[in-house]
């Protein structure tokens, strides 16, 4: 994913690879956002991001003079910035509700993630994180026949932090199966189909799914 405007003020720096990043490309692909992504080697940083970000990491998004990382933040900050579509609901009991979710995929999900794609850890503690997470995955599938989305009727932020998981689990080493995952599955084929989420993708991620 390039340059979409070369008019665009605003600049995305984003890793193909890692799927906090996919998260705000979603966003913004889902927003139609005009922005200028610039795609960035984890083990290359360019000297520029450690003058805008202190922590020197990615995501960081640029929007003027304003610099933000943390892809939560910066997906709600663009949720607000451009507020059509809404991705998250209208009413204070459901928006805290797509919050808690996406605070429970953090803790419950994406720990397993990096600890898998990392590969620094021993292969058992690799493998148990694998295990937990196609585990915890199979268990709440279930969930994913009730509303085309995430426990919601229409897309959000919530989708956005699943959907780049999802995508990843060839490699993560993760099949599901057939009877127990289909509901998981269904809604895969439906999320990965949307067109803002083809639009999401790196090279990278592309050839994650031949």
């Amino acid at each position: 994913m390039g340059v979409v405007s070369k008019h665009s003020s605003m600049i995305f720096y984003s890793d193909g690879n890692d799927h906090y990043c996919q998260r705000v490309r979603l966003v913004l692909a889902e927003k139609g956002v005009a922005v200028e992504i610039i795609d960035v080697d984890q083990a290359n940083l360019p000297e520029d991001l450690a003058s805008l970000n202190p922590y020197n990491s990615l995501p960081t998004l640029v929007d003027r003079d304003l610099v933000l990382y943390e892809s939560r933040v910066i997906m709600e900050y663009l949720d607000e910035r451009f507020p059509h579509p809404p991705l998250l609901p209208v009413y204070p009991v459901t928006r805290a509700q797509s919050r808690l979710f996406i605070y429970r995929i953090q803790r419950d999900w994406c720990g397993y993630v990096d600890t898998i794609l990392a590969g620094r850890s021993k292969e058992s503690v690799i493998d148990k994180a694998r295990k937990e997470l196609r585990e915890s995955l199979i268990a709440i599938a279930p969930i994913f026949s009730e509303t085309p989305f995430f426990m919601n009727e229409e897309f959000t932020l919530v989708d956005c932090c699943v959907g780049p998981i999802l995508w990843r689990l060839p490699e993560l080493g993760i099949e599901l199966p057939p009877k127990h995952g289909k509901p998981i599955l269904d809604y895969m084929d439906n999320l990965f189909n949307r067109e803002s989420f083809q639009s999401s993708l790196s090279e990278v991620e592309l050839d994650m799914r031949d």
